[in-house]
């Protein structure tokens, strides 16, 4: 299929790919912390007939540096922009901290008929980086929906890792341990996901080493069933926080954290989640499922 890629830079930077016989369906594709405008992805998903775009979400222009009280009114922005271009129905897309604002962004915005939370949390963070301010502390929520911050978990910057040295650390012990300590906040800062209208789709690995996804994914699924709302969880035990769907090149590892999985589980996790999410983007409604 034909895709012709459109470069935007307002009202952030952004690419939208757009296929020349598209099936009325657009995707908000978010990276996760590294900030980068997740090109590779929107590609693939335009490829199978979605209006795909992948927005620069914090780190540019007019943004926090990091991920900082960002306002959840980006990607209804998003959605807007998709609608615009002819989307007749949308679907948001996102890994980790992208996971996490797009279950938020369904919370708030009807319109969102698909979420699909690669390796999420069920909780809302703190900041990751800094905010518009240039401080990083005290912790502040990672988001704000109309001027007002969310409730949110700070880390225990007591917390230390066990491995030593230089090299790349596994930090889902510091989510862990922050919810120990924390634990009076976890009731406001759960992301209330029985609230989202669209049909949610989890995608974790129970060896995530960078937070606790396949944990948070029961948890949302949990959240989900009590309220008789559509769910579905794909997961693998051996698979880690990035794993690629096919298509995708693998993602390159990092200096700074270790991810967990192997290579054969990620890829594993990422070829069983990848029908399912094109058929929850091409069919609509589904019945409720779980793992």
């Amino acid at each position: 299929m034909i895709v012709v890629e459109h470069e935007l830079t307002a009202p952030w930077e952004a690419v939208l790919m757009e296929p020349t016989a598209g099936n009325g369906t657009g995707v908000v594709v978010l990276a996760g912390s590294s900030g980068r405008v997740d090109r590779q992805r929107a590609r693939l998903l335009a490829e199978q007939g979605f209006l795909a775009l992948a927005i620069r979400w914090f780190g540019g222009p007019g943004q926090p540096t990091g991920i900082c009280e960002v306002p959840l009114e980006t990607f209804v922005a998003a959605v807007d922009l998709l609608q615009s271009r002819g989307a007749e129905r949308v679907g948001i897309l996102g890994v980790s901290k992208g996971a996490e604002a797009a279950l938020l962004t369904a919370v708030y915005e009807p319109r969102v008929n698909v979420v699909v939370a690669v390796s999420p949390t069920s909780l809302v963070w703190c900041n990751v980086g800094p905010g518009l301010d240039g401080h990083q502390r005290p912790y502040r929520s990672s988001w704000t929906w109309q001027g007002q911050p969310l409730p949110f978990v700070p880390m225990d910057d007591s917390w230390q890792a066990a491995e030593q040295g230089d090299g790349p650390v596994a930090i889902r012990g510091w989510y862990e341990h922050s919810e120990r300590t924390f634990a009076r906040h976890l009731g406001a800062a759960a992301i209330p996901v029985e609230k989202v209208s669209a049909d949610v789709l989890l995608v974790a690995g129970g060896d995530d080493a960078m937070w606790p996804s396949l944990r948070y994914a029961e948890q949302l699924a949990a959240r989900r069933q009590a309220a008789d709302a559509p769910v579905r969880v794909v997961a693998r035990d051996d698979a880690g926080h990035r794993p690629p769907f096919p298509g995708e090149s693998p993602a390159a590892p990092s200096n700074t954290y270790l991810h967990g999985g192997t290579a054969r589980g990620d890829t594993l996790l990422g070829e069983a989640a990848w029908a399912p999410i094109l058929g929850l983007l091409h069919l609509g409604q589904t019945k409720a499922n779980s793992r």
